[in-house]
């Protein structure tokens, strides 16, 4: 699937959602709980994805999830108990940007 800024992305195995901060030019697979997000007007068309124990870490509400090196960044907006991903690389969470000085 080929990511777009904007675009909102819903977990098969858990209530995780997200929202495309950043993406790259091509393609990407994103996956929560080790199971293919897709987009939440096509959950009824996916098939409900089996978790890998071992990818739920859990997301949290309102952090944002990122890799540098794939050019993906993904702003959680509903939390749950998987995992995110991208092309198998963990997303790992962005801190902030610390504030300037003010001297």
């Amino acid at each position: 699937m080929k990511p777009r800024v904007g675009q909102m992305l819903a977990s098969t195995v858990d209530t995780t959602t997200v929202v495309v901060v950043r993406a790259p030019g091509g393609d990407l697979e994103i996956t929560c709980g080790g199971a293919v997000m897709t987009e939440p007007d096509q959950m009824e068309a996916a098939t409900t994805g089996i978790p890998d124990p071992e990818q739920m870490g859990g997301s949290r509400l309102g952090k944002r999830y990122a890799d540098d090196g794939l050019g993906v960044e993904l702003l959680c907006t509903k939390a749950g108990e998987g995992s995110l991903a991208a092309n198998g690389v963990p997303l790992s969470l962005k801190g902030p940007k610390p504030l300037p000085a003010s001297d």
